[in-house]
This record gives structure tokens, C-alpha cells and sequence, in this order.
């Protein structure tokens, strides 16, 4: 017999002592700005005619969405769980290699298998997941390092993989222009996967145990989170999309090679952005992939490669965590500064 609501005392209605609510998600009607956003970018190469410079803007919309997707799967890790990963860019590199392979010896496209080196990534993760997370704080750091460098020198010195040159990816025959239409659409929708796996893991039982890990492991673990395996679920997660991106980012370039993938700087572009636009948010790390990409990007134009960048990159950190230490999205958020259609949370 179904109980009625209206005849329950408040008392009865409380939550349980100790016991955390899930967040709401964002009002409806923005998910309609959402939704007008996705449009837009969905509609974008429909203009291919009126765009001049449509193969430099179809190339930094596919950089910046590989940002945003590889940031907010970290972030499901690094932001959610609480643990620093300075070794993700290894799950890009599996990806990047496991489509690379299947296209360089058996013709694959690698937009057909990228979802096989997703799972590849996943696979590594729980492994890498397994061994790393009995470490905390700076080992565990450290740790995720090591994995790097090991996964480094193993590729560097395979004649199967090709070695320090990698291997030559073969392009499809078509025009480049043209090609960078359907990367363009597959880093939008891989981009769009990452924040929605981010989003349902946050708002799930398993993400509140991930804020709790965060928030003070030993008192979780008292509590009754099953704190490791939820921390190496996290860790498998985190790599799915990584790796996914990876696929399809090899294939862009038109090859695969260990010093291109297996860097540390890739990862610690990861971390950045996720601290600048808010880790542990899920619009946090969208923001910062933006942000950063968008301000290397000119930094590029009126600089050129130089030191500049990085000086650019530390200044802005700095300012971050003087004038927003929570990131942009939760400092604002904090101040209720933040506008509604930002608040996914």
C-alpha cells in the first residue's frame, strides 16, 4: 500500500543522519540552452560555404572537444574521487595505438574501432587502477607518473609498434578540407559522451561515494563505501573516453608515436584545465578546456611557440587560485555568481 505524502511528518520526510542527498540536476530550461549549443555546433559545417576559414575552425573545434572530453573523464578521478592522475595521457596513447595498429596492418578505420580502444583504456585502467590506488596523495601521484614513463619505453622499443618513430597512419583519399568534417563531429560527440557520463556518475550513488573518498577517506570507508573498488571503477571510467579520443586524434594527424602520446604534458594539460574551470563540477572542466585552448590558441597567433605560453599558462593559474580557489564554476558557484546554465551539478 502506497503511504500518503501529505498525512508524513517532517521528521519522517528528513534524510537519515549522515546520509547525503543527491544533488539536483539543472532545471529544464537549461537544458534548453544546452540543447540551442548543440544545435549550433551540430549545424556549424552546414555553413562550410559561408566560412573562409573553415579547415582551421573545423580543426580547433575538433582540438577543443578532445580537451573537453579527455578533461571531464578525468575529472570523474581527479575531481569527483579526489586522487591526481598525472599519467591519463597513457590511456590516449592505448587508444591512439589500438586504432593505429587495426588501421596500419589490417585497414581499419579507426572510426569504426575507437570504441575498441575505449575499452582497451578501460581494461588498462582497472589494472592500472589496481596497482596505483593502494598509494594516496603524492605516491599515488608519483605513481601514475611511472606508469607513463614504463608504458614510454615499452612503446619506444617495440618493432611491432614501430618503435621511437611510430607508425604512418594512412589517410583516407579524400581532400583534407573534407576530412576534417567527420573529425570535427566525431571529438563533438565524444565530447558530448564524456560530460554525460560525468554528469550520470556524479549524480549517482557511486558518485556520492566518490565525493565522500574526496571529501575524507577514512571516514567513508567507515561509513561503508567500499572505497577501493570504487576508486578503481572510477580510475576504468576515467579512461574510456581518453582512449576513445585518442583513436580518432591518431588518425587525424595521420600516425602514432610514443613521445606524441606518452607525455606527461598532455596530462598535466588535464589537470590545469580541470582546476581552472572547477574539478569536481561537471561544467568546471568544459570551461577550462575552453578557456586554456582558446587562450593558447591566441597566445600562439601573437606569440608564436615560445616560452610565453607556458609563463601565459602559470599566470593564469596563479590568478585562478587567488581570485577563485575553488575554479571558476564552484568559486562562482559559492558567491551564487554562477549563471543557471552553467550549474549542472
Amino acid at each position: 500500500m502506497i503511504e500518503d505524502r501529505a498525512s508524513s511528518s517532517p521528521e519522517d520526510s528528513a534524510p537519515e543522519p549522515g546520509r547525503a542527498e543527491a544533488p539536483p540536476g539543472p532545471a529544464p530550461y537549461r537544458w534548453y540552452v544546452l540543447a540551442a549549443l548543440l544545435v549550433a555546433l551540430f549545424a556549424l559545417p552546414l555553413f562550410r560555404p559561408m566560412i573562409s576559414s573553415y579547415s582551421y575552425i573545423m580543426t580547433l573545434g575538433s582540438l577543443v572537444f578532445m580537451w573537453v572530453a579527455m578533461t571531464s573523464s578525468w575529472n570523474i578521478l581527479g575531481g569527483l574521487a579526489g586522487y591526481i592522475s598525472l599519467g591519463h595521457s597513457v590511456f590516449m596513447g592505448i587508444g591512439g595505438y589500438v586504432a593505429g595498429v587495426l588501421l596500419y596492418y589490417h585497414d581499419i578505420s579507426p572510426f569504426l574501432t575507437a570504441g575498441l580502444g575505449g575499452l582497451t583504456a578501460v581494461a588498462l585502467g582497472f589494472l592500472a587502477g589496481f596497482i596505483t590506488l593502494r598509494t594516496r596523495g603524492p605516491a599515488f601521484i608519483i605513481s601514475t607518473i611511472a606508469l607513463l614513463f614504463m608504458f614510454l619505453l615499452m612503446f619506444d622499443n617495440s618493432e611491432y609498434l614501430g618503435g621511437s618513430a611510430g607508425l604512418p597512419l594512412p589517410s583516407p583519399p579524400f581532400s583534407q578540407e573534407w576530412l576534417r568534417t567527420p573529425f570535427y563531429y566525431a571529438m563533438l560527440v565524444s565530447a558530448m559522451g564524456s560530460v554525460w557520463v560525468a554528469y550520470r556518475v556524479a549524480h549517482s550513488k557511486f558518485g556520492m561515494g566518490l565525493r565522500a573518498i574526496a571529501e575524507d577517506e577514512v571516514k567513508a570507508e567507515v561509513a561503508g563505501v567500499p572505497t577501493r573498488s570504487y576508486k578503481i571503477s572510477a580510475f576504468a571510467i576515467s579512461a574510456f573516453w581518453v582512449g576513445v579520443v585518442g583513436a580518432i586524434y591518431g588518425y587525424s594527424i595521420a600516425f602514432v608515436r610514443p613521445t606524441v602520446f606518452f607525455t606527461i604534458a598532455i596530462s598535466a594539460q588535464m589537470v590545469l584545465m580541470a582546476i581552472i574551470g572547477g574539478k569536481g563540477t561537471i561544467a568546471g572542466p568544459v570551461i577550462g578546456a575552453v578557456l586554456i585552448y582558446a587562450i593558447n590558441e591566441m597566445s600562439l597567433i601573437v606569440f608564436g611557440a615560445s616560452e610565453i605560453n607556458i609563463a601565459i599558462q602559470g599566470g593564469l593559474l596563479i590568478a585562478v587560485l587567488l581570485f577563485f580557489p575553488l575554479g571558476i564554476v564552484g568559486t562562482l558557484r559559492k558567491k551564487n555568481w554562477l549563471p543557471a546554465f552553467l550549474d549542472w551539478d
